[in-house]
């Protein structure tokens, strides 16, 4: 079979007639059977929801005729199952979730209730049939779907990876911990929960401070790892494809890291790609913190940690409410242009002035059976400068200054990319 994928669209206006990226992208995307995108939006009309009270860092919305444009790349699959699915509340998710599937294009990863969230969903094409199960790492508490019960329904939310975090400390940095929260107060609320039974007790190992929990250890250490309940569910969900399909496609949203770069794979992260292709994934498609992150080669299964974005319009919001202005020191009074121009420091930080957010690849891949026999990437850069209509849009260009890029972070997991004649970059593994 032959597959292809993109990371982040965050489309917030219609693709314009006569764009030439389409010519340029659309036929290489177009050879796969099945080609997936992370949605990186919420879909509605103004006025139709109320926004949540967080978002996802910018407060997500558009109309839904834009998945016709979207449509036009050639995808099949996609998801939103990401940090923004909540932007607009509970309604905006489920309008959301009503035009993906209105749209025709087959999704996963959000649903009415955790068990249609977390469930596998199916393309069928000529030459196989796949499984697509969309998680994410990097969310709210209260976006997580809840499990039905008998009398109870379920809460919409996404497919989330919980996250369990702690501070692994020396014996002795415990013993500092524990005397200046006792000297602060700073546990008082929690010790009384604890002492009156709503709260479970604590071992002599682990200490509090406010929201921080620390672990003692033989080293100071910032520690993540994966929530082994959300881990056997999403194993679930694979073996429950097995049956179903002939090759499985996990989606992932994550914005963690390690250490002090975003380029950075944090250890869960890689982890949880082996387990799901342990369990009988088959591909693991990475997007979130917006850049290109290291490719893998896994048991013959490519993981891509992350696709960084193939749309960017932040400077094409139309409106925000009220609690995003105030976050600037503004009100509403103000417009958008001055509400962006006071974040970015006057257009000089933010996404859409980092080139490395700017840069991605389109991998196209083939297999013989489930194995991987081949993968090439096209390369693509979002258009800074130029007319406003283009601002973020994806255009072909040139191999060289990516594959030099992507290759020296890919060589420590095995992968090596190199520039073919026709421009596109070839990975060995």
């Amino acid at each position: 079979m032959k597959f292809a994928a993109v990371g982040d669209i965050l489309i917030q206006r219609r693709l314009q007639e006569g764009y030439e990226g389409l010519t340029e992208l659309v036929p290489f995307i177009k050879q796969a059977d099945a080609s997936f995108f992370n949605l990186e939006t919420t879909l509605h009309y103004e006025g139709e929801c109320y926004a949540s009270q967080f978002s996802g860092g910018t407060y997500i919305r558009t109309d839904p005729d834009v998945l016709e444009d979207i449509k036009k790349f050639g995808f099949h699959m996609t998801s939103f199952n990401n940090n923004h699915a909540l932007d607009f509340s509970y309604k905006g998710l489920e309008r959301t979730l009503d035009e993906v599937k209105k749209s025709g294009l087959v999704n996963s990863g959000v649903g009415r209730n955790l068990g249609e969230a977390s469930a596998p969903n199916y393309l069928d094409t000529p030459n196989g049939r796949v499984a697509l199960i969309s998680v994410n790492t990097s969310f709210e508490p209260c976006m997580m779907a809840g499990i039905q019960s008998e009398r109870v329904p379920g809460r919409p939310g996404i497919n989330g990876m919980r996250i369990e975090e702690y501070i692994e400390v020396t014996a002795k940095q415990l013993e500092s911990i524990k005397e200046i929260a006792e000297s602060t107060n700073i546990n008082a609320e929690r010790n009384i929960d604890r002492s009156q039974g709503y709260l479970p007790d604590l071992e002599d190992h682990i200490a509090e401070f406010g929201p921080l929990r620390f672990v003692l250890g033989d080293t100071s250490r910032h520690v993540k790892k994966l929530n082994q309940t959300d881990m056997k569910r999403i194993e679930k969900s694979i073996y429950e494809a097995k049956l179903q399909a002939d090759y499985i496609m996990v989606s992932v949203h994550s914005h963690e890291l390690v250490g002090d770069r975003e380029e950075n794979v944090p250890d869960f992260l890689r982890e949880f790609a082996h387990n799901c292709i342990d369990a009988g994934a088959n591909a693991i498609v990475g997007h979130g913190p917006h850049l290109l992150r290291p490719i893998e080669v896994y048991k013959d299964s490519p993981i891509f940690y992350s696709l960084g974005d193939f749309v960017l319009q932040l400077y094409s919001v139309a409106f925000a409410p009220e609690d995003f202005y105030a976050r600037y020191g503004l009100t509403s009074k103000a417009t958008i242009h001055e509400l962006l121009k006071t974040r970015s420091k006057n257009f000089q930080i933010g996404l859409m002035e980092d080139d490395r957010m700017l840069t991605t690849v389109i991998p196209y891949w083939e297999t013989e059976g489930t194995k991987l026999k081949k993968l090439i990437l096209m390369p693509v850069k979002l258009m800074k400068e130029g007319n406003k209509s283009q601002i973020g849009l994806p255009r072909r260009t040139t191999g060289e200054e990516i594959a030099s890029y992507l290759g020296n972070m890919s060589l420590p997991y095995g992968t090596t990319i190199t520039v073919e004649q026709d421009g596109t970059l070839s990975c060995m593994w």
